[in-house]
């Protein structure tokens, strides 16, 4: 693996730096106070190429590389995570879903809307009972001949109040069970799509959340996405890659508290001394440091094997895993070197602290994420032992 960043993906990321301090920064902590969606600012990404960054550019997308996307992801995250979520979704979730999974007519019909920031996605599978087990699906799809009728609720939709497009998971066959869901390209604006009130969050704020019913929503039968009873494959296929994205959002998140807290450091003195000189302080610094690395190198693999045609499973697993945890401890720890300072949100890494703790849950929990691992490692399918 040769993680050398080329001039193409080196002037990503300064593209995305530059937004990310010059754009999202300014008015980063009104819209988390208010829950303010940044409907500029994803204006903005559209027309930088941010919302369909791998996707071919026959069908609007920018036809980068995933690891340009994670660089991407990275940079936006250490200012504003609730931007970040929004670029993921629309990314890895829906436009690669469709252009990985959907006929060419759904490909011509939806992705140059995505791409190009028109329209936001949203992926719709988790339900009020349906979270971590995503096979307990009671939304139902009922075969009309040449039509569904979709009927349910939907909770934790990200984009779910300002998406004109959502991927919508339902049982069809009951029956057989996981092998009964399928998925659906469903407009918001067909009748019988109800959108609920939006969700007030701990974290990532500036993001919608909202919980959508359906009603008697007649869906074409064009719109479902692959053959019947491919929609839980489908799920479990496009969770693994979008994992990239959220791994990638929380080593950004880790990153930003980071280096806010070297600042820090450097400047605030104590008993005669910058603080960053008290071992105490130096040593928490050089643990960030180390495990932040670690997770980076965990999510450019990752990266990197996507790019390579790999199975990426276990590999997007272990690097939402790692980067979570990782987000959490030292978002926490760069609250704690900025003493009093870090309890306010002038300083940032509070709000960092609150975004943190999301990338545990969404997307697969950090427990499902060692469930994956665990089962591979059991299979022999990862790290096989030195001795037998």
């Amino acid at each position: 693996m040769d993680f050398t960043l080329t001039e193409d993906q080196l002037a990503v990321r300064e593209a995305a730096r530059d937004f990310a301090q010059n754009v999202l920064l300014p008015g980063v902590i009104e819209r988390d106070r208010d829950m303010k969606y940044p409907t500029e600012e994803v204006r903005q990404m559209g027309e930088l190429g941010f919302l369909g960054m791998f996707i071919d550019e026959k069908y609007g997308g920018a036809g980068m590389d995933t690891m340009s996307y994670a660089l991407a992801m990275e940079e936006i995250s250490k200012v504003d995570a609730s931007c970040s979520v929004i670029m993921s979704v629309n990314n890895s979730l829906v436009c690669w879903g469709i252009e990985e999974f959907g006929s060419e007519e759904q490909k011509q019909k939806y992705l140059p809307r995505l791409t190009s920031g028109e329209w936001i996605g949203s992926f719709c599978l988790s339900e009020p009972e349906a979270g971590s087990d995503a096979t307990a699906q009671k939304t139902t799809a009922e075969d009309k001949g040449d039509h569904y009728l979709i009927n349910g609720v939907k909770n934790w939709i990200t984009n779910g109040g300002t998406s004109k497009l959502h991927i919508v998971f339902a049982q069809t066959h009951p029956e057989l069970g996981h092998k009964g869901i399928n998925a659906f390209l469903v407009e918001t604006d067909w009748e019988g799509v109800e959108i609920g009130p939006k969700e007030d969050k701990m974290g990532i704020r500036a993001s919608d959340t909202h919980s959508i019913m359906y009603t008697n929503v007649k869906v074409p039968k064009e719109n479902r996405i692959g053959e019947d009873g491919f929609g839980f494959k489908f799920a479990m296929k496009v969770l693994a890659a979008g994992r990239l994205g959220i791994a990638s959002q929380a080593l950004g998140i880790a990153a930003g508290a980071y280096e806010r807290a070297v600042e820090y450091a450097k400047v605030r003195t104590s008993f005669g001394k910058p603080i960053g000189q008290h071992q105490a302080i130096a040593f928490k610094l050089a643990a960030m440091a180390t495990e932040i690395e670690a997770a980076r190198l965990l999510v450019y693999r990752t990266a990197w094997m996507k790019d390579n045609h790999m199975d990426i499973t276990v590999a997007s697993s272990m690097a939402k895993l790692m980067a979570a945890d990782v987000a959490m401890k030292h978002t926490t720890e760069a609250v704690q070197i900025h003493g009093g300072y870090g309890y306010v949100k002038e300083y940032h890494v509070e709000r960092l602290m609150r975004d943190a703790k999301i990338t545990q849950i969404y997307e697969g929990t950090s427990e499902i994420q060692h469930i994956v691992i665990s089962r591979a490692i059991l299979k022999g399918q990862l790290y096989q032992p030195m001795f037998k």
